[in-house]
């Protein structure tokens, strides 16, 4: 979920029960190879009651807007839980068959729990097959399976940048760094002339931030991933020039190690206590909110790469419409999944009113949002270069069927060494292990690095 809309994430809560691969999942359901244009116009003149459950403020509007279009089919809204307690509740309605919403928000990295037991409708009978141009490449992969199926329609997304304190990096004669080698340069520098004041916050326990920097480091802990057989890596080259770059940095005390989206790291924010947030593509916006005493201060810029001339990013959060088996209208569900997160006034509304960062293509290439000049940044197209990252995300990256409970684990293992100087060797190892030992116990057959299991 977007930070924006909560202001802390329950990592290990959204699993309710154990995933139990062998045994909860339901029979699949088929659905038709190909429903004709006759049969959908016939289902949206059919009397409809769909339920969508979405924790994003003010969705009615596109609700409204889908419902003027096909007027004999009518959204209940509810936003029955935020976070954990979102998949929660939704779990519970799947064990029981009934009870489910017919469209539900989901998370990138939560539509593998659902997909792998058979719970979600694949959309290419309905149409969605035909929408790939109009989402970026690496977007559109993470809602497609193995077999082209597609589990969901994108909502939003969020690439990694870097926003930053242009006024303390001008009053301490930093330039702003395109490598991370020139990045830890920086952090030394500043913290040796202002010891209250650090480059940047490393948040030991936020799983999804370092998902992000994996990501952009080109690794994939859970690539090839398929079916029953999970490939499980977190103690790649990769990961550990990621968590060895970090845990040199707290070690040397030149980066701070605050939980974020807490009163603390809140306050910090606003008292310049940090002069980087290493964030998404929904920080600027939600920066301006809780650190509004800083306007005209920051600056947004691509994250520094791992390689000097590179051109990398990884994403955090964003969000998907995906459709349940469990609907008694499936047609109708996947035209309104499709509607809402497509049809450009729909769209424009998501990016410009709900402050949404789009995955669709004609958004981001659309001059009155790159070209927005925003005062908080003292007048920079944040939303611009945004965008140029987006195009930079790497679409070969895959998430466990399992992603909190992976989250949870990082936590008490990676996410705790760098945070007390730990052996972070040893914290990856206990990561794979943890990991490994619990995709086991859900029936699955691990593959791949197995390193200390």
């Amino acid at each position: 979920m977007n930070p924006r809309f909560r202001r802390r994430t329950g990592l290990g809560a959204a699993l309710a029960a154990p995933l139990a691969f062998a045994a909860c999942a339901r029979p699949p359901v088929d659905p038709p190879e190909h429903v004709s244009e006759a049969e959908i116009a016939a289902a949206m003149r059919t009397p409809t009651e769909l339920n969508f459950w979405t924790w994003v403020p003010g969705i009615e509007k596109q609700v409204a807007l889908f419902e003027e279009a096909y007027p004999d089919v009518k959204v209940d809204v509810v936003n029955a839980a935020q976070g954990a307690g979102h998949y929660a509740k939704i779990r519970t309605a799947l064990r029981a068959g009934r009870g489910a919403p017919d469209v539900a928000q989901v998370e990138y990295q939560l539509i593998p729990s659902f997909s792998i037991t058979n719970h979600l409708l694949d959309l290419r009978p309905y149409g969605a097959g035909e929408l790939e141009d109009q989402f970026v490449d690496w977007v559109w992969a993470q809602v497609t399976g193995p077999g082209g199926e597609v589990w969901a329609i994108p909502q939003d997304t969020g690439p990694m940048g870097m926003l930053y304190r242009a006024d303390l990096f001008e009053a301490h004669g930093i330039e702003v760094p395109e490598t991370w080698d020139a990045f830890a340069d920086a952090a030394r520098t500043l913290h040796a002339a202002d010891p209250e004041a650090y480059l940047t916050n490393f948040p030991p326990s936020q799983g999804p931030y370092f998902a992000g920097a994996l990501w952009q480091a080109g690794a994939d802990p859970f690539g090839g991933s398929e079916g029953p057989d999970l490939h499980v890596d977190v103690t790649s080259a990769d990961a550990k020039r990621v968590t060895d770059y970090w845990a040199g940095l707290v070690a040397e005390g030149v980066v701070s190690t605050d939980p974020d989206f807490s009163d603390q790291w809140y306050q910090a924010a606003n008292r310049g206590k940090y002069a980087t947030w290493l964030t998404a593509a929904w920080g600027p916006v939600f920066l301006q909110s809780t650190a509004a005493s800083t306007s005209g201060k920051w600056r947004a810029a691509p994250l520094p790469q791992w390689e000097p001339g590179a051109q990398a990013a990884g994403n955090w959060g964003g969000s998907t419409s995906a459709v349940f088996n469990q609907t008694a209208h499936p047609i109708q569900a996947a035209v309104f999944a499709q509607f809402i997160n497509t049809d450009p006034e729909c769209t424009k509304a998501m990016a410009t009113e709900q402050f949404l960062f789009p995955p669709t293509k004609a958004l981001l290439e659309d001059p009155e949002f790159t070209g927005l000049e925003l005062e908080f940044y003292g007048g920079q197209r944040v939303n611009e270069v945004f965008a140029q990252i987006s195009e930079t995300v790497s679409p070969d990256f895959q998430w466990s069927p399992f992603q909190d409970q992976v989250y949870a684990d990082y936590g008490a293992t990676v996410g705790t060494a760098v945070a007390e100087g730990a052996d972070t060797d040893a914290a990856l190892a206990a990561w794979q292990d943890r990991i490994t030992e619990y995709a086991r116990l859900q029936g699955f057959t691990v593959v791949g690095n197995e390193e200390g299991s």
